[in-house]
């Protein structure tokens, strides 16, 4: 039998947890903790090992961004975290991004979406829209040498590695990779694999923020595809 998956939700208003929990539990993922706040979430983080984090990011004491950095910099098993706010271009989840969130929901988020974002981003994969993601790295990203060679270098990287880096950065999927680059979805999964690792990233999310913010990829450039 499948282990179901497990969530914490952490939101300053009271009727958005009830809701998530709702809907969460209607299609059998178990919420194991609800927090109001930054402090507590990092506790209920602690007490519960969940899968997956739905984190608001502003609340009171500590917020969101706060306690998603702090969450992930502990020892142990870290959970995926999703960023919950009303504004796409907000710039905290920009920020909460960069620090590992592997994605973000508008909290107007549709029943579905909400139960198909949480299994997305438990299997290891980014919740992020592409267009989205190229406005948020277009008004928060910085744009100088100093500021990308500080985040990570990318000369680790094989020339495929860089290749597909590039299209993973434009939103392409493991199956869309593999098909532009005549190549078996196992093959992609690996060179993602081993992207991951050379940059010590956590996950695509984070990939593509350091695509962006190496200048391996633009926003201009984003929006293009191939023939």
């Amino acid at each position: 039998m499948t282990k179901p998956l497990r969530v914490v939700i952490a939101d300053d208003q009271a009727l958005v947890r009830t809701g998530f929990a709702m809907i969460l539990a209607a299609d059998g993922i178990e919420v194991v903790g609800e927090a109001a706040d930054g402090a507590q979430a990092i506790d209920a983080v602690r007490r519960t090992c969940p899968d997956v984090v739905l984190m608001d990011i502003r609340m009171p004491e500590i917020d969101g961004l706060e306690a998603t950095r702090r969450i992930l910099s502990g020892t142990g098993t870290a959970p995926r975290i999703i960023i919950l706010t009303t504004y796409d271009l907000d710039r905290y989840v920009y920020a909460a991004l960069t620090a590992g969130a592997s994605g973000f929901l508008l909290k107007d988020v549709s029943p579905e979406h909400l139960v198909a974002a949480v299994h997305l981003v438990r299997s290891g994969d980014a919740l992020l829209a592409a267009t989205i993601t190229r406005r948020l790295i277009e008004r928060f990203a910085p744009h100088d040498d100093q500021a990308a060679t500080l985040h990570r270098d990318l000369s680790t990287l094989t020339p495929r590695e860089l290749e597909v880096l590039q299209f993973l950065a434009k939103g392409l999927s493991n199956a869309e990779l593999a098909a532009r680059l005549q190549l078996s979805e196992t093959t992609v999964k690996t060179h993602v694999t081993r992207i991951l690792s050379k940059l010590n990233l956590r996950d695509r999310a984070q990939a593509i923020v350091v695509a962006y913010e190496t200048g391996l990829i633009t926003p201009g450039a984003a929006g293009r595809t191939e023939a």
